[in-house]
């Protein structure tokens, strides 16, 4: 087991830990918003150019399992090691305009080594900062994970400004390359040197069937439907391999995923509430372009400083959950989190075209707000609940549960709005209905409802658990 650091050390450790959390987070949303410009240039159709995107988030979310796996039996801090090599190497790849396939191939390899470096980061950081610093640690990270997952669209907008698609991708590189080396000189060495390991691969192909085949299933229903035979059978193949998989966990001498983590339901509610809430966030990731571009006609560069609101202010608050999560009961700090995400959800019903624009930076900004009191100390309640020698599979299953978050929340989002707007125009609609926004402000205010019936979900889910304790504690 590694020591916990203190001090500057640790902070700088996270840094470097930080830095690639956000790269391998931001490569799953920064190339959506350069697919126009890519189908154009590479001459290939959208739909083509939309697997750059998928294939990436596939190949993570069905290699987390193995790599947390992996970091437990060889060492967390060495399997991220060698992810971030892969993921530097895959980004040079994948800037090198040699065609759709060569592309693909090098986001492959990109997502390989994003995968060894997210599943493994929440781990080290549990195992490097102490209890009395964990909270903090944990605000750190996520933030960084944060933002990732929403600063993708904007950054991208900014550097196709000026420059090539291809620079979506170099971006990493020198970044990538900082942080290869500050992680050499400030991680510590891996002490399980000699560690043959046994891997568990009829349960790691499974769960990747498992996920890749849902991932497929999800994106055929946003075009034909939840209800066409296509995508209907496609999910119920993903659910008998995920059957299968959990049968063979149970059994499994040595399983890739070890099922009795589940046990503990703070471990468990806490992976649920950080599943639904990161759905929510794809909510506002997907409707905001809609809403501010084409229904308030702002310019993509406008509309990218408006959605910077919501990092902004998650990275201004994080290190302040943080701060509170370890001073305080970790869980009343993620209640206080989910009330604001659930109060902000809610207000976005009441939004539409002639809705004051300082209001609507100051919701996006209290999403932001809430999301750091929500995700710092959840964070810290999945890693502080998982056993020692398990952390890797923790952490693996805490960014599964954030990528699930990612694809179900853009089909979920997608599904209603879409079939809001066709039941009020009467025809099937998949895109902005350019002449009736007032069927786009329909649509917009029936998903975001969903979503804050979700936020309700986890907020119930979560003070059913701290009644739970004070129970507990009373017996």
């Amino acid at each position: 087991m590694q020591e916990s650091q203190s001090g500057l050390k640790l902070w700088l450790s996270m840094t470097a830990v930080g830095l690639f959390t956000f790269m391998s987070t931001l490569d799953g949303s920064i190339v959506n918003i350069a697919l126009p410009v890519m189908s154009k240039e590479m001459n290939i159709p959208m739909n083509q150019a939309t697997w750059t995107v998928s294939i990436y988030l596939i190949v993570i979310s069905g290699l987390l399992a193995l790599f947390g796996n992996l970091g437990d039996q060889l060492g967390k801090i060495k399997i991220f090691r060698i992810g971030t090599v892969v993921f530097t190497l895959g980004s040079v790849l994948a800037g090198i305009d040699l065609g759709l396939s060569f592309l693909l191939f090098a986001r492959f390899v990109q997502a390989v080594g994003a995968s060894m470096t997210m599943s493994n980061s929440f781990g080290i950081t549990t195992t490097l900062a102490p209890q009395n610093l964990r909270g903090r640690a944990m605000s750190f990270i996520a933030a960084w994970v944060s933002l990732g997952s929403i600063l993708g669209p904007a950054l991208g907008g900014m550097l196709l400004q000026n420059l090539s698609w291809s620079y979506i991708f170099w971006i990493n590189v020198p970044i990538g390359i900082i942080a290869i080396v500050a992680g050499a000189f400030l991680l510590p060495k891996s002490s399980k040197q000699g560690v043959k390991p046994e891997i568990d691969w009829w349960g790691a192909i499974s769960l990747f069937l498992f996920v890749a085949i849902l991932f497929l299933g999800f994106n055929i229903a946003q075009v034909q439907g939840f209800l066409a035979p296509v995508p209907v059978v496609t999910i119920i193949i993903a659910i008998i391999f995920f059957v299968l998989f959990v049968r063979h966990e149970l059994h499994a001498e040595k399983p890739l995923l070890d099922l009795t983590i589940f046990k503990s339901k703070l471990f468990t509610i806490s992976l649920i509430t950080a599943f639904l809430v990161f759905v929510t966030n794809f909510f506002i990731n997907v409707l905001m372009p809609f809403y501010l571009e084409n229904l308030r006609g702002l310019s993509t560069g406008t509309s990218g400083m408006y959605m910077l609101l919501w990092p902004v202010a998650m990275l201004v608050f994080s290190a302040v959950s943080g701060t509170l999560a370890d001073k305080m009961d970790r869980e009343y700090v993620t209640l206080f989190g989910l009330t604001v995400l659930a109060v902000v959800m809610f207000s976005w019903f009441f939004a539409g075209a002639n809705t004051p624009m300082l209001v609507v930076g100051l919701l996006l900004a209290g999403s932001g707000f809430g999301m750091a009191f929500f995700q710092s100390p959840n964070n810290a309640l999945i890693m502080s609940n998982a056993p020692q020698d398990k952390l890797g599979v923790a952490g693996s299953l805490n960014a599964l549960a954030r990528n699930l978050g990612m694809i179900t929340g853009t089909t979920l989002v997608t599904s209603v709005l879409y079939a809001v707007m066709s039941a009020q125009l009467g025809t099937s609609v998949t895109t902005y209905p350019a002449k009736h926004p007032e069927a786009f402000v329909a649509g917009m205010h029936v998903a975001f409802a969903v979503a804050g019936i979700l936020l309700v979900i986890a907020f119930i889910m979560t003070y059913y658990r701290v009644w739970m304790r004070r129970r507990e504690k009373r017996a």
